[in-house]
């Protein structure tokens, strides 16, 4: 008996599994965007604020696990106890 999936031709195991796991990386960014930065709660709703918002977290998520602190939350109070320095050093600005 043929897998079942909503594609319209039969996928392979391989093909399945890694359109699986694909689908829940996407998940597990918006998850730690969402913990992390309360992406949910934004107000930037208008224009185009919350591309460019969403823009600026996705870089800012692995720049902040570059630091190697237990969570991105960690980091991110950590860069802002002094706000005009550690995000330069974050960027490797002089």
């Amino acid at each position: 008996m043929p897998p079942v999936t909503d594609f319209a031709t039969p996928l392979d195991a391989a093909r399945l599994a890694h359109l699986v796991r694909s689908h829940w990386r996407i998940e597990v960014l918006h998850h730690v965007r969402d913990v992390s930065f309360g992406e949910d709660a934004s107000r930037v709703r208008s224009g185009h604020g919350p591309q460019n918002m969403a823009m600026l977290r996705n870089l800012a998520i692995p720049l902040l696990t570059e630091l190697g602190m237990a969570s991105i939350p960690e980091a991110v109070r950590w860069v802002s106890y002094e706000t005009f320095t550690r995000p330069l050093e974050l960027l490797q600005i002089p």
